[in-house]
């Protein structure tokens, strides 16, 4: 089955789903459910419960730097107030140590306060960062324990803006705006508590400008709070679309696409420019209109203080001081500083706004349902004792058993021999759309069985149920006897090698590529694997050998090399069962002649499943059989069936063909 064709089976499967998904419950890559609210309490929660000293102290070091840079207002008016007094006798000299007393004191404030605020930036960078790095961490083990049915259903572009631009969201909402709101919060606070110590007229009078500054704050900030958050989810589409099309370049070249991916790009990129352009067009807007504002509440409040001074107005105060020059200067100072909080409030609301929605989009993928997994029965070595019973042994030997434990507390040991038996088994990826209807076969340790029948029969999808990628919905599943829902999923697929037709090596050496089907494998073992599968001899021609460096998915080689490392991926497993998915279809002619007698070795005393268009790899198989849309259509060996004159034998004679 060719690569496309592939897709295109697994695509129809899918596809219900992924319909049900756009109709109804959003996925990790779109819109979550979780209000702001609870987002910005569950942020709080995740950085405390990492960091709770360091958080703790750096909130301590904000409040005590926001308080202390509001204290200056009070030395200002004393000072102003000294003088005041010694220049009508023209003391002087009596004024000097009062206002080095004030001097002194507003020095040691702002020493404080730089400490302060040092400390808080430090502690700021090691709980930012330290939280990323949880949270990462947290997002791609869950990530691990999420089913396939997961990265069936979502966009692989997608789901890496979430360790890409939802985690810089988040750093820096945690890293500068949480900070930031904190210190203007508190400086507010104390500006204002100062200030009706003064003067609770001149007060009335700031706060009334505050209330107009904070309506312009809500109507604008909260136009492009709507449309950051739209930023934010066309950003990952664009990623995701940006991502499927490099992995497809090939197959856009081919069939010379060039120009319909460009104009469906610029279509998704045009969403994102207008979601980003109305953002930022509201939120660029919103901090002039505050700057204004605030300068306009300077100019009121100085006008309102001339005209209580020359008309006498009572200055009722939380301190009973009268109102004076002294009082009206420090007071147009803490306005410019009460005014500035406000605007620098405003200008942290989009990064909030953002910071919350990549938040969200984090925890709904920190969220989503993990793989399942009630199987209780486990993979262990063991071996025979003096009494010829199995025994459980932590060293590794050449025997496996399934240990079953039971509720009265004792074990039985099964032993891994390779005896798959699919009973009545009915399976769909929606509960509305069957694929397989009433599969019953078996396989008897060390049988080759094969699947043949068109795209969308079927066959892969029965290996996936084998190794439980996906659940059957309705009967029975057995291996060893034991009925697979019992096993745990790790322990099973342990059991189970796998040759699938895409191949996927990751970045290290060839060695360890091999190494990667089991990781204790010793260098013999991984070079005998080869020896096995074909590949020694093409390996050792490489720059640097069995040391030679993969990168990009092994790009440096061809796809039937790749392909060979895959099979000796597998041999170096050693399981007693073989799923072999077209594990051919990508090498040549003469080269399948090279690895068939290593697929042969291979297979030789294992249960193996095949999956395979050329008709010539699966003659010698035990048992054929040949599915038609989900059904058993036909079963037997090649001579059987070819008797039979049926749908198998007008496949291998070319009356039509598999599609």
């Amino acid at each position: 089955m060719s690569s496309d064709a592939k897709t295109r089976e697994k695509n129809e499967a899918t596809r219900p789903e992924q319909q049900s998904q756009q109709a109804g419950a959003p996925s990790t890559g779109h819109r979550g459910s979780q209000r702001p609210g609870a987002t910005f309490k569950r942020i709080l929660h995740t950085v405390f419960h990492y960091y709770p000293v360091h958080a703790t102290v750096m909130v301590i070091c904000i409040i005590a730097s926001s308080v202390l840079a509001s204290v200056p207002s009070i030395f200002l008016q004393q000072a102003i107030d000294i003088v005041q007094h010694a220049f009508p006798t023209g003391d002087w000299a009596g004024a000097a140590p009062k206002i080095g007393q004030v001097a002194a004191g507003l020095i040691t404030c702002y020493v404080v306060a730089l400490a302060a605020n040092i400390a808080y930036t430090q502690l700021g960078a090691i709980v930012c960062q330290g939280t990323l790095m949880h949270v990462r961490d947290e997002m791609f083990d869950h990530m691990e324990s999420l089913p396939i049915r997961y990265f069936d259903t979502n966009k692989h572009g997608d789901i890496m803006s979430h360790y890409t631009n939802d985690v810089d969201t988040l750093r820096q909402l945690i890293g500068q705006s949480l900070p930031n709101l904190l210190t203007m919060l508190f400086a507010m606070l104390s500006v204002l508590a100062i200030m009706l110590w003064y003067s609770i007229p001149l007060s009335v009078v700031v706060l009334a400008m505050v209330a107009c500054m904070v309506y312009a704050t809500r109507v604008l900030g909260g136009k492009s709070a709507h449309y950051f958050l739209d930023q934010q989810i066309q950003l990952a589409r664009t990623e995701g679309f940006a991502e499927e099309a490099m992995n497809g370049e090939k197959v856009i070249k081919v069939f010379t696409h060039e120009d319909k991916t460009i104009e469906e790009f610029d279509a998704v990129n045009d969403a994102l420019y207008e979601a980003s352009r109305t953002a930022n067009t509201y939120g660029n807007t919103l901090m002039p209109v505050l700057m204004n504002m605030g300068n306009l509440a300077y100019v009121i409040v100085a006008l309102s203080g001339v005209a209580f001074l020359t008309s006498g107005f009572p200055n009722p105060s939380i301190s009973g001081m009268a109102l004076s020059i002294a009082v009206v200067v420090p007071f147009l100072n803490m306005t410019k500083r009460f005014a500035g909080s406000i605007g620098q409030v405003s200008q942290q609301i989009n990064f909030v706004v953002m910071g919350l929605a990549g938040a969200e989009r984090i925890f709904s993928l920190i969220d989503e349902k993990p793989e399942e997994d009630e199987g209780y029965v486990t993979l262990v070595n063991v071996r025979k004792n003096a009494a010829g019973e199995l025994e459980e042994c932590s060293e590794r030997t050449e025997t496996w058993a399934w240990k079953h434990p039971h509720h009265d507390g004792s074990v039985t040991y099964t032993p891994l021999a390779g005896d798959i038996r699919l009973s009545h088994v009915d399976f769909g990826y929606t509960p509305d759309h069957t694929v397989l209807h009433d599969i019953s076969l078996f396989a008897k340790p060390g049988q080759k069985v094969a699947f043949v029948g068109a795209t969308g029969a079927g066959k892969t999808t029965i290996t996936n149920l084998i190794n439980r990628f996906y659940d059957i919905a309705d009967g029975k599943i057995r291996y060893d006897g034991i009925n697979i829902n019992k096993i745990r999923k790790g322990d099973l697929r342990r059991s189970l090698g796998i040759v699938l037709q895409d191949v996927n090596l990751f970045t290290g050496t060839v060695m360890d590529n091999i190494r990667y089907g089991r990781l204790d494998a010793t260098d013999e073992e991984c070079i005998g694997a080869a020896k096995l599968a074909g590949a020694d001899s093409f390996i050792r021609r490489l720059p640097d050998g069995y040391q030679t460096m993969l990168t990009d998915n092994a790009t440096q080689l061809s796809q039937g090399q790749r392909q060979l490392l895959s099979i000796a991926r597998a041999a170096v497993a050693d399981p007693p069962a073989m799923i072999l998915d077209e594990a051919t279809s990508s090498i040549d002619t003469r080269t399948e002649q090279i690895v068939q007698k290593g697929m042969d070795a291979l297979m030789y005393g294992r249960t193996t499943f095949v999956i395979a268009h050329r008709l010539s790899t699966v003659r010698n198989s035990n048992v054929i059989i040949v599915l038609d849309h989900g059904r058993i259509i036909e079963k037997g060996t090649h001579d059987e069936l070819i008797a039979q004159h049926g749908t198998y034998y007008q496949l291998y004679t070319g009356a039509f063909e598999l599609e």
